[in-house]
């Protein structure tokens, strides 16, 4: 599988698949790769580019200080300068869509447009709690199975999700073993974002407003924890020409291929082609 090299020497994993408009795919915070394989068959001519984040997937891990969004953008304009990629458009899962609003404080020049799955400038405290509870841990549960059948009680605001989507899910989430199922990221990313949450919060909106004069697409879970209805309302005010979806029967976050998401996704994409 490709790997780059990032600046401070860290060896990071990427896909690169398909032909066309780049789109550079950026996961949640412990996800990796995998996280767009339900949207895949639904992004056809495009260029798929998905890195795992320094710390997941199959990138190296790193000194925990840098498991910051500031390092990561720098790693995703690496990826792209690694590629001799001068733009590209830009879908940011929950920590991708926060890494992509520092791009465009950043490095503006490197982007076309931005999707966000989500995540806006405000992070709602109900969600960050629900965040706090799993990161960095073991799950309880021992095999694929216990963790599918108890994927409905725990991921709050999700109905209508069929059990072999559950099923696929763990399996992207969790490794299997003797002593039962383990995270497959560096455990000490806990340490890294709660240190950060002990900080006083910063004022996002001014990353959000960066992305003023490019094509923009947000999508909300219509139970979401993380992304409010007030804070979606007040960004699509100010931004009245993005392009919004809420997805019903979902929480935090969105598979993106449901039919409200594949459609803002489908007219996003053509103002960049």
């Amino acid at each position: 599988m490709p790997h780059f090299t990032a600046s401070d020497g860290t060896r990071l994993h990427y896909a690169d698949e398909g032909e066309g408009l780049p789109l550079l795919c950026l996961a949640g915070l412990t996800r990796d790769h995998h996280d767009f394989d339900y949207a895949m068959p639904h992004l056809a001519g495009l260029r798929l580019i998905r890195p795992d984040y320094r710390g997941r997937g199959q990138s190296d891990w790193a000194d925990p200080a840098t498991y910051t969004i500031p390092v990561e953008a720098r790693d995703a304009v690496v990826l792209l300068d690694h590629l001799g990629l001068a733009q590209a458009a830009i879908l940011g899962t929950s920590r991708g869509g926060l890494i992509a609003m520092m791009l465009a404080a950043t490095a503006r020049d490197r982007l076309m447009g931005v999707a966000l799955n989500d995540i806006g400038p405000e992070i709602a405290e109900d969600g960050l709690e629900v965040i706090r509870g799993y990161l960095g841990r073991n799950p309880v549960w021992k095999t694929y199975e216990e963790a599918a059948a108890a994927r409905p009680s725990v991921m709050a605001g999700f109905d209508n999700v069929p059990p072999e989507r559950w099923a696929a899910e763990v399996r992207t989430l969790y490794r299997e073993g003797p002593e039962g199922l383990t995270i497959p990221y560096d455990p000490r990313l806990r340490d890294a974002v709660l240190g950060a949450g002990a900080q006083p919060a910063a004022d996002l909106w001014p990353l959000f407003d960066a992305l003023k004069g490019l094509p923009l697409c947000a999508i909300r879970g219509a139970n979401s924890n993380l992304l409010s209805a007030a804070t979606f309302a007040e960004m699509r005010a100010r931004r009245p020409d993005m392009i919004a979806a809420v997805v019903p029967d979902r929480g935090h976050i969105p598979f993106l291929d449901e039919p409200e998401a594949v459609d803002a996704l489908d007219r996003w994409l053509a103002m960049l082609r």
